[in-house]
């Protein structure tokens, strides 16, 4: 990835790097969701649900099921008084997280599910409350219905429904936490005398000289003055290729310095750094990141304002025709049946259903509304490394010369690279394994600084170079042959003895072999495949053409895949991204779906709302197909869980009572508990058709 033009972009705003004081708010992703605008923990919600549970048993036990007196029901003098103190302790503390979220979306004049439990759960009590009243101190003799029963097993499954709604998602840490702690506490710094002293991170200024030792990582963005190395960026750019550093390159802060040691002057802390701004892309990002309105939450809401209609309607007609007290058990009836039990698990049980055959299938659903988002996708848009391409170097071709056989010209270079941990020298030790050759580490093993190696094999000495080495010192090479190489996307590597060219290694990253058959499936999706990288253009031309001729775009740095991501969403797209690399966070965050190589850094995986374990490119299909069944089974349930209101709030109001047909609160109940069973029969027949 080309970091040239880094500090040339305009500050994001202001930024603690102290990363021991990093927040981040991400819906659920620490363990707690969003309720109606209301933070709920985790571990708040489950302890309510078991002490609302204990709450509701004397209420199931002495209070009778909307007038039917259930067999496993008794009662006794003064058991009235039992259940009313329980079912208030109930309604307050179990339905507090619903009176919060019902205060937060009627603020946003969004009445949803909140609301409309709310609703149905104070309806229950005051009316109940109003019975009993009456009952005990007007009039005894009179029949009058109470809700309490209804009041408890609504608490107590709405309840049950967040939990397994919240259970079904990981709880993840922070991102922002995580991309902050890639830069170290300290920097040494160097003053004017030569001396070393070391400081605090946020003491350091623009303009300061700092040391970085080899294998440390380097603390801020800057210019090497002095030293040479290789420096590892790709925890910050998501590239595999360590970068060749000499003097007047610029370093990244939070990437790792190899085996030199360089003197780096500071060009930008605190919010004007690199990584800095990539925290605020993804803070910016998290913060404007549209949600698309859940289908539980549109259903909700008409189901709100029909219930409410109707049952002002029936209360008014019904005063007009019988009086005030019927009037208002007919609007009751109506209140309480438009919130059936079976809406509250209707999505829950298919959410908690997908995750769990998900994360069988290695896949980790962080965030429930990106099965929804799947819907309207028509642009995926892939980093390179790491998701196209394995991010590992694979020899592409040896050429020795005519003096030296391939095989032992392998050898030679694995002897030099024996016990390096370079990628470069990863993949050409992999090569001999794979043929099977053997070799003897070589003697005196040296680094030559921004170069490569140089040791002694049988009392003669080798070195391996690159060609900038073979330019400056003015040795002979076929510069044809590099380029062509080059401009395959390779890194070549030269092995030379007394001045004099052996041959070469050529390495590149490798297609991952499930990468073509993915693009060609997405494409029968109706969904357009877009390769986004910060490669240059050459490479990211052959991958592209490799994969059958794609959109690609090159040279890209964190901000512009995210801009890419936002301009597309804007004309109306909507957008999966699929990243591995720190590089790739603020724009899986923008993405209305957010797709994370298991493989790649913890950043990303944060900052995403689906996490592929496997890291294999057929999971992103796999979650495609759970995901088009998920919303099917979601759309069945609503229907199942909610559907049966277009029928039941008419009956219970009393439209064909003339005819002698009004729904009781008997039947309605029974229709309720019917709903139920059948929404959660119906979540557990998901299943997900693999790839294999």
């Amino acid at each position: 990835m080309d970091m040239q033009n880094n500090q040339n972009q305009p500050s994001m705003g202001q930024m603690d790097m102290d990363h021991s004081k990093m927040q981040m708010d991400h819906g659920s992703m620490d363990g707690s969701m969003m309720m109606g605008g209301h933070m709920m923990h985790m571990g708040n919600l489950k302890r309510r649900f078991w002490i609302s549970l204990l709450l509701s048993l004397p209420i199931l036990l002495l209070s009778p099921f909307m007038g039917i007196v259930l067999p496993f029901q008794t009662s006794f003098p003064g058991s009235e008084w039992v259940v009313l103190i329980f079912a208030t302790l109930l309604f307050f503390y179990g339905g507090q997280p619903f009176f919060a979220g019902a205060k937060g979306e009627l603020r946003a004049h969004e009445p949803a599910m909140m609301t409309l439990i709310t609703m149905g759960i104070s309806v229950a009590y005051l009316y109940s409350l109003y019975s009993f009243v009456m009952q005990q101190f007007v009039n005894p003799q009179g029949h009058y219905m109470n809700f309490f029963w209804e009041l408890a097993s609504l608490i107590v499954i709405m309840l049950l429904g967040h939990w397994i709604e919240m259970n079904s998602v990981m709880n993840a840490g922070n991102a922002l936490q995580k991309m902050a702690a890639l830069l170290p506490d300290e920097a040494q710094v160097v003053d004017s005398a030569g001396q070393v002293q070391t400081i605090k991170l946020s003491d350091l200024k623009d303009g300061q000289i700092v040391l970085v030792q080899a294998g440390a990582k380097i603390p801020t963005d800057g210019v090497v003055i002095a030293g040479e190395s290789s420096v590892n960026e790709s925890l910050v750019t998501g590239e595999a290729k360590a970068v060749e550093k000499k003097t007047t390159d610029q370093v990244i802060g939070g990437s790792i310095n190899g085996d030199g040691t360089l003197r780096v002057k500071v060009t930008a802390t605190g919010e004007n750094g690199y990584l800095a701004q990539v925290i605020k892309l993804v803070q910016q990002a998290q913060q404007e990141k549209s949600k698309a309105e859940t289908m539980a939450a549109l259903v909700a809401r008409w189901l709100f304002y029909a219930a409410l209609v109707i049952g002002i309607l029936a209360l008014v007609v019904w005063t007009l025709i019988a009086g005030f007290s019927y009037g208002l058990e007919r609007m009751v009836t109506v209140l309480v049946i438009a919130c059936p039990h079976a809406l509250g698990l209707a999505i829950p049980l298919v959410v908690a259903r997908s995750t769990s055959i998900a994360a069988q299938n290695g896949l980790l659903i962080r965030n429930r509304e990106s099965l929804e988002a799947v819907r309207q996708l028509d642009y995926v848009f892939m980093d390179k490394t790491g998701t196209l391409t394995q991010g590992v170097f694979q020899v592409n071709q040896v050429v020795a010369n005519q003096k030296l056989k391939q095989t032992e010209l392998l050898k030679k270079f694995a002897s030099l690279e024996a016990n390096s941990s370079h990628p470069l020298a990863t993949g050409i030790l992999r090569e001999v394994q794979n043929q099977e050759l053997s070799y003897q580490p070589a003697n005196h093993v040296q680094t030559i600084q921004g170069v490569g190696l140089q040791g002694e094999i049988g009392n003669e000495t080798y070195q391996i170079v690159n060609a900038k080495y073979l330019d400056q010192h003015q040795i002979a090479y076929q510069r044809d042959q590099f380029k062509q190489l080059a401009a395959a996307g390779n890194s070549i590597s030269y092995l030379i003895k007394n001045h004099q060219v052996l041959g070469l290694v050529a390495q590149g990253d490798v297609l991952r072999p499930e990468a073509t058959q993915l693009i060609k499936t997405l494409q029968t999706m109706h969904i357009t495949p877009v390769m986004l990288t910060g490669d240059n253009e050459l490479t990211a031309q052959r991958v592209a053409k490799q994969l059958g001729g794609i959109a690609y775009q090159s040279q890209l740095l964190p901000d512009d895949k995210e801009q890419i991501v936002k301009s597309y969403q804007q004309q109306g797209h909507h957008v999966m991204m699929v990243g591995d690399g720190i590089n790739d966070a603020p724009s899986l965050t923008r993405a209305d779906i957010g797709v994370a190589i298991g493989a790649g850094t913890e950043v990303a995986i944060d900052s995403a709302d689906v996490v592929l374990v496997h890291s294999n490119p057929d999971d992103i299909v796999n979650f495609l197909n759970l995901a088009t069944a998920t919303n099917r089974k979601m759309v069945q349930n609503l229907w199942w869980g909610a559907g049966y209101n277009i029928i039941a709030m008419p009956l219970a109001a009393g439209v064909l009572a003339p005819i002698g047909i009004v729904l009781s609160p008997a039947i309605g109940a029974i229709i309720m508990s019917l709903s139920t069973v059948v929404v959660s029969i119906n979540a557990f027949l998901l299943r997900l058709n693999k790839i294999d």
